[in-house]
């Protein structure tokens, strides 16, 4: 018996337009569910609304009534849509509120889209997001340059941003977003990196975002394009580059680490699906339904997957996707750092462990026995401290660069 056989279908509309088959025992959340839940992220800012003020989800929940992806992005565009409007009129009177609300109109735009944009309406949350962006991004110091970089008869739409005033060529960190963030998130997270004297270069990951593929066993080639790039600009050092992923991207982090060993200093992981997140089992118990997720993991992952229309597709090249199976675990790679969370329940953290006992170099970990996915710990280790105590003074050292004035020359070694 086929596994979507053994499994109760709901309708689920794709961009695609096909099918997912959803496990009767791993049920989704409700809507009332969903409000509720979304609420209390916004209000304790918890991904995947950081930033995001909880009465605006509030509003916009008064004019959901159904699981209906475009009465959802409507809804919340509607919101972002009034950010913007404000932020567009007080471009020359006050730049600082201008540059404020179009931050706002980003954050709630990119929750439209949410997890992806996968009906016309949350691609057009999308598109909105990024034009919301790319607003808020003309009043960054150092400027954010939009940097276009040909691959396979089409173009990896990147965010680059350089220290400013640098009198030789900088190290640079390449940031890949997970499944359902986006470059744009990368770009802004990352802003405290360049204080350090280094840049960053954010993409979207293969399948995600305005990636120009979708993901297979060779999608990793898109990303050692992207090195091209970085190595061929003279501002860039490029004797002197990382790679930074989050969840999703945390697996090409580690492929890259492998396959780019010799063009990498180092690369950082925050959740790297390794193995077992890529088995039949762990996607059927774990993966559909999952609670730890807002909502609709599954969905989104089969979105971003090529040629992939059912769950018996997806496990088959999930399979291939296991850097056990494809024979990469065990080979020579650069440093790394890995992150993560003992109560993750998105990725299992037996696979952390067993990218800690492979390759040929020492690593270094940071695990939460409190955390859960990313490492993270409402209150405690929130995503931003995550990034700027543990990931962005790991970078610094493996690029070998001095810390900003006032930073911590450490690595914190437990959580507190």
């Amino acid at each position: 018996m086929l596994l979507a056989d053994r499994c109760l279908l709901l309708l689920f509309p794709l961009t695609m337009g096909i099918a997912v088959a959803f496990a009767q025992e791993h049920r989704e959340r409700t809507l009332e569910e969903m409000k509720t839940e979304s609420i209390r992220r916004a209000e304790q800012g918890i991904y995947p609304l950081i930033g995001v003020d909880g009465e605006d989800v509030r509003q916009a929940f008064q004019s959901i009534h159904s699981k209906d992806q475009d009465e959802w992005a409507a809804a919340f565009i509607n919101i972002g849509d009034r950010y913007m409007r404000d932020a567009n009129s007080e471009t020359s009177s006050d730049p600082a509120k201008a540059n404020a609300n179009y931050t706002r109109a980003w954050r709630i735009y990119s929750f439209a889209r949410w997890p992806v944009p996968s009906s016309p309406g949350k691609q057009k949350a999308y598109d909105k997001a990024v034009q919301a962006y790319l607003a808020h991004a003309k009043f960054l110091d150092p400027p954010l340059e939009v940097v276009h970089i040909p691959f396979a008869a089409s173009e990896v739409i990147g965010y680059l941003r350089l220290p400013k005033n640098s009198k030789t060529a900088v190290p640079l960190v390449i940031a890949v977003n997970g499944l359902d963030s986006r470059k744009e998130d990368l770009a802004e997270s990352f802003a405290p990196i360049l204080a350090y004297g280094i840049g960053v270069l954010a993409v979207d990951g293969p399948g995600t975002g305005q990636a120009p593929i979708k993901v297979t066993p060779t999608a990793d080639r898109m990303l050692s394009r992207v090195i091209d790039y970085a190595q061929s600009r003279p501002e860039i050092d490029g004797r002197r580059l990382a790679l930074h992923g989050v969840s999703w991207g945390a697996y090409w982090a580690t492929k890259m680490a492998i396959v780019e060993h010799s063009r990498l200093r180092g690369a950082s992981a925050l959740s790297p699906p390794v193995d077992k997140f890529f088995r039949r089992d762990y996607l059927v118990n774990q993966l559909l339904g999952n609670r730890e997720y807002l909502f609709d993991q599954v969905p989104a992952l089969m979105s971003i997957l090529e040629g992939v229309t059912n769950l018996d597709e997806m496990a088959a090249l999930f399979s291939r996707l296991s850097l056990m199976n494809d024979g990469l675990l065990g080979q020579p790679m650069c440093p790394m750092l890995i992150v993560g969370g003992v109560l993750d329940t998105q990725v299992p953290i037996d696979d952390l462990y067993l990218l800690l006992s492979k390759g040929d170099v020492p690593k270094t970990a940071w695990i939460n026995p409190q955390g859960g996915h990313l490492g993270r710990q409402v209150k405690v280790w929130p995503d931003p401290l995550i990034l700027r105590r543990i990931v962005v003074p790991w970078l610094v050292g493996v690029l070998d660069q001095q810390p900003a004035a006032g930073e911590s020359q450490s690595l914190p070694s437990t959580a507190h």
